[in-house]
């Protein structure tokens, strides 16, 4: 659930980051893949770490 609350929040971010530069919409959906997938490396590591530490 957190994993993919990150992918979306994530690329909502990139996606405003682009827009905030002038961006054309290829740079918009580049911005908003690669906010999604760092976020989401970020959200998964995030799982583990409840996983292992709470659970």
């Amino acid at each position: 659930m957190i994993v993919i609350a990150a992918l979306i929040i994530g690329a909502a971010l990139g996606a405003r980051a682009a827009k905030k530069r002038g961006g054309a919409t290829a740079d918009i959906l580049q911005y908003a893949a690669v906010y999604a997938i760092a976020s989401g490396i970020l959200g998964t590591i995030l799982t583990i770490l409840i996983d292992r530490f709470f659970v």
